[in-house]
This record gives structure tokens, C-alpha cells and sequence, in this order.
């Protein structure tokens, strides 16, 4: 009986564009552009960061390239940060900044988000507000407080106020240009179920928008930090500014740079909450 011969299958054809990504895994690096980097490096190369930083800074004040005068070792700083609060009652200057931020803060969200949700929505409140708001948005904050002072004297409203007109037009004009991209495909959809204008801007413009609202907040939030120095610079007698105006006349250089540690410290964790918030409220979000 004749053996039946065997043909060999055919091989399968590779191409060069699959010889490439298979590859692409085996040869990836760290530096490559746009390649991704884990959570526990990142958290690494950014403590990293902070370690070469006070290294650097221990270096020139510790070995005498710097004079203590113009700047602190590390070792001193942490030195007047404990007699801050042990002897200067630090922590009720924390609490006055902090709430001077949040309290200028949500007096201006309140305003700006639903003025911001119109001027995105209806398109002639934008042309009424959006040419002052543009022009109130260029002028430093730190210009109206001699105006401020003689409008509300130099307690805690002038203050609040400094770190309310600083925040208020940016977060209704980032507002404002956050609904106004709203998909439109989305909106024709809606009024092809039937929805009427107030269920477009309910059950659409606001939900769609509502995480880059989130977003806004959160960094406007970071610069009304930088705001609060400015206002507890003049006629202050409380705050982290005071503490550094008071801290300056005496070449407490020290001091200064607790102060200021302090202040990003509480702004990064600020940061980091709101993250951690927006996540919760918009896990559906890629924002």
C-alpha cells in the first residue's frame, strides 16, 4: 500500500508591524517618550526629588557656602519650626490662613460656577459678561487692597475679599468654556428624545461638564493659596503672612522658610484630597 505523502502546512506569514510589537514590550525603557511609569515609581522619583533638593540646600548653608542670614540650614529651620508652635502658638496662625483660603474660595465658587454654567449655556450671557470678566480676570489681586481697605477696613472681610476677586473670574471663565464644549451630538440626541432646554442644560450640560467644573475648582483652589500671603501682608496680626512679615524684620530666615514649607505642605494636601474627591464623585471620568 503506498504511503500517502505528507504535506507540509503552509507557515503562517508574519508581518513587520506584528515583529515590531512584539518586540516593543522586551525593549522599552525608561526615558522612552510617552512610556507610562508605575504608581510606586512615580511616588519614588518624586520623594526623590525632595531628598536631592534638601541635600543640596543642607550642602551650601551646612558647609558654609551661604550665610545663615540671607538663608537657614535645614537643621535650623526645623528648629524654629518647633519654637513656632511651642512658644508662638503657630497652629491658630495655620487655622486663620486656612480658613482666609477656604472662606475667599467658596465665596467665590458660589458665584462664579452658576455664572460660569450660564455664560457656557446661553450664548448672549456670555456676550453681556464675558468681555469684563476677561478684563477683571488680568488684574492682580493684590492691586485692590488699598481700595479693600478703605471699602472694609483691614479685618477679615478684606482679606476674604483679596482672595475672592483673585479666584472669581478665573473659575467663571474656565467654567464657562468647560460646559460651552459640551458634545453636541449629545444635546441633538436629547432634544430628539424630547427634552426641552431647562432638561438639556439638568440632565446634560451640567452632568457632562461637572467633572472639568471639579477639575477647575481644585486648581484655582491651588492658586487662592498663593493669594492669602498677599492679603495678611498689610494690617494683619494673625496668619503664616504675618508670621513671615514679622519673621522678616527680624532676618529670621528660618522662620520664613517653615512658613513657607507650611504652606505648601497644607496646599499639597489640599490638592491631593481634592483629587481623591473628584475620583469618588467621577469614577466614570477620564479627567
Amino acid at each position: 500500500m503506498d504511503a500517502t505523502p505528507v504535506m507540509n502546512s503552509p507557515k503562517p506569514v508574519v508581518s513587520a508591524a506584528q515583529v515590531v510589537a512584539s518586540a516593543a514590550p522586551r525593549r522599552r525603557r525608561a526615558l522612552a517618550p510617552l512610556e507610562p511609569v508605575g504608581a510606586r515609581a512615580r511616588w519614588l522619583l518624586g520623594l526623590g526629588f525632595f531628598v536631592l533638593f534638601v541635600v543640596v540646600w543642607a550642602f551650601f548653608t551646612l558647609g558654609g557656602f551661604v550665610s545663615p542670614t540671607f538663608l537657614a540650614s535645614p537643621i535650623t529651620m526645623v528648629k524654629e519650626g518647633v519654637l513656632l508652635f511651642t512658644q508662638y502658638n503657630f497652629i491658630h496662625d495655620i487655622g486663620m490662613t486656612v480658613w482666609r483660603v477656604f472662606g475667599g474660595f467658596v465665596l467665590a465658587t458660589v458665584i462664579a460656577v452658576p455664572l460660569g454654567i450660564a455664560m457656557g449655556t446661553w450664548k448672549s450671557v456670555e456676550a453681556f459678561f464675558e468681555p469684563f470678566v476677561s478684563f477683571c480676570r488680568y488684574l492682580p489681586a493684590s492691586a485692590f487692597i488699598p481700595l479693600l481697605i478703605l471699602w472694609a477696613g483691614i479685618g477679615e472681610a478684606q482679606k476674604l475679599l483679596v482672595i475672592f476677586i483673585g479666584s472669581v473670574f478665573q473659575i467663571t471663565l474656565m467654567v464657562a468654556v468647560t460646559v460651552g464644549s459640551a458634545r453636541r451630538d449629545l444635546v441633538e440626541a436629547a432634544y430628539t428624545l424630547g427634552a426641552n432646554s431647562r432638561g438639556i442644560v439638568m440632565r446634560v450640560l451640567i452632568p457632562g461638564a461637572a467633572p472639568g467644573i471639579a477639575e477647575t475648582l481644585r486648581l484655582v483652589l491651588g492658586w487662592a493659596w498663593t493669594y492669602v500671603i498677599v492679603a495678611e501682608l498689610i494690617g494683619s496680626s494673625s496668619g503664616i503672612g504675618h508670621m513671615i512679615t514679622d519673621s522678616q524684620a527680624l532676618l529670621n530666615t528660618g522662620q520664613i522658610i517653615f512658613g513657607i514649607i507650611v504652606i505648601g505642605v497644607i496646599g499639597l494636601i489640599s490638592d491631593f484630597a481634592f483629587k481623591a474627591l473628584n475620583r469618588r464623585l467621577f469614577a466614570w471620568s477620564t479627567i
